[in-house]
């Protein structure tokens, strides 16, 4: 299980469906953090099986750079779950950093992956546990569940929210993903289901990602629908079209004056507690009093703000 500092967890993770090899190629060029090839939603029953063969194919092409690589199998409902992953993985595990998990209803359904992806590793020759796990909480049985699904592998690396099938789940008035039912005035009807994933996703260690927004030809309202979830404190957010990728990779890294503030304030805590014959537990910053659970939050800012690429710009003593 990987923790919260680590530099792989994608601002962005553009969906493209496991049966079209010309979206597939296209994906590589696009400046998303992680791509995933889907064989559940987007792809037609009849057309399942083909479809493994064009994943498998467009994993295996040498010009993804360094863009993460995922495959969303069927969820175990289906009967297609099992063949997904021996076909995947058999043709194209070494090219896999994760497999997404749809619909996930307990813990037993994650050890369930876990366990077939351990027999495939060592079957095909793979590196231990190297594929990861990302399970989709997407109805009221999971989010009741989310516990134990979250504590269940060592291979979890993310929990994400399905907010289409977690609305008709819960019987919402809307048909437009990520909005607010018509007629609720409230505040915002989604905050509690994602808290819910959020808390789980920090108690164990993963990343939290939330799921996409389909009003595709909006754009301003999904720059708002995504600096909203990343204000509460998640990592990253689907696309499903690759106008919509600079602006998750925007709102998912910290702005450059908040990245830059959060350096200056981690050295000057530092400094205030390691001086010699001067260690405070807590000291005057820019008209603030600073102590550990200030440099706490700092410290998350910085550490996506390098995750991201960004440089100090201004330092401040």
């Amino acid at each position: 299980m990987q923790t919260e500092s680590r530099p792989g967890v994608p601002r962005s993770v553009l969906a493209v469906p496991g049966s079209s090899a010309k979206m597939l190629g296209k994906a590589r060029d696009l400046p998303a953090d992680e791509v995933f090839c889907d064989l559940e939603d987007a792809v037609a029953p009849s057309e399942k099986e083909a479809a493994r063969a064009t994943i498998v194919e467009a994993l295996a092409h040498p010009g993804w750079g360094r863009t993460r690589r995922a495959v969303r199998v069927n969820g175990w409902a289906t009967p297609w779950t099992h063949d997904d992953l021996i076909s995947v993985v058999g043709g194209a595990g070494e090219h896999i950093d994760s497999v997404i998990l749809p619909k996930v209803r307990s813990g037993a359904e994650v050890v369930a992956i876990d366990l077939l992806l351990t027999q495939l590793e060592t079957k095909h020759d793979l590196e231990p546990s190297a594929i990861g796990i990302q399970a989709q909480i997407e109805d009221a049985i999971a989010l009741t569940k989310i516990n134990e699904i979250a504590s269940a592998s060592p291979r979890l690396e993310s929990l994400v929210l399905g907010p289409a099938d977690m609305a008709a789940s819960l019987g919402m008035r809307t048909l437009t993903t990520g909005e607010q039912p018509e007629g609720y005035v409230r505040g915002d009807a989604h905050h509690h289901v994602l808290m819910s994933v959020l808390i789980a996703a920090r108690a164990h260690g993963l990343a939290a990602i939330d799921g996409p927004y389909l009003a595709i030809e909006a754009p301003e309202a999904f720059r708002r629908n995504a600096a909203a979830v990343a204000a509460l404190g998640f990592d990253g957010k689907w696309v499903i079209h690759p106008s919509q990728i600079e602006d998750a990779n925007a709102a998912f890294a910290p702005r450059q004056s908040d990245y830059d503030a959060a350096e200056n304030l981690l050295d000057a805590y530092r400094e205030a507690t390691s001086g010699p014959g001067d260690a405070r537990g807590a000291v005057r910053h820019r008209g603030e009093m600073i102590d550990e659970a200030s440099a706490a939050m700092a410290a998350a800012i910085a550490r996506k703000g390098r995750a991201a690429g960004l440089q100090r710009e201004d330092h401040q003593t």
